[in-house]
């Protein structure tokens, strides 16, 4: 399994934003300059993840991004799954497909396997936060 660049990406911008101070905006450039996105592929980011809810916007000349929520309150698999869609790490575990044998007969013990892995994949990235980073910055700060 790969991460898309854009979930990549989408996660770097989170992350960064979650380290700056509650009455600070991120802009666009300070984004792309310190993760190292391009500029115009982190706007199209940036536009996805105010759509679904984790950042919010602010227009204008002093105008920016910051989370919408705690940042202990935004997981890895919120914004993977709001960049990329549901995370599926098979295609039997997609509700739509059957995991089949060799003999082209259904495998459901092929299927269980693939969706407790998918199962703890889920569970790993959702209980991984950005309040950590969030954190980290404050610490730094004092």
């Amino acid at each position: 399994m790969r991460l898309s660049r854009k979930s990549d990406y989408a996660l770097r911008a989170v992350r960064h934003l979650s380290t700056l101070p509650k009455d600070r905006l991120g802009s666009i450039n300070s984004i792309s300059q310190a993760e190292k996105v391009p500029r115009e592929f982190l706007a199209k980011i940036l536009k996805d993840l105010t759509r679904g809810g984790i950042l919010r916007s602010f227009q204008g000349v002093t105008g920016g991004y910051r989370l919408s929520k705690a940042a202990k309150d935004v997981s890895f698999l919120n914004v993977i799954e709001i960049i990329d869609g549901p995370l599926r790490i098979s295609l039997a575990t997609d509700g739509k497909s059957r995991a089949f044998s060799g003999e082209g007969k259904a495998d459901s013990s092929f299927e269980k396997f693939w969706k407790d892995q998918e199962k703890t994949l889920k569970n790993t990235f959702s209980r991984q936060t950005f309040g950590k980073y969030a954190l980290k910055a404050k610490k730094k700060s004092k």
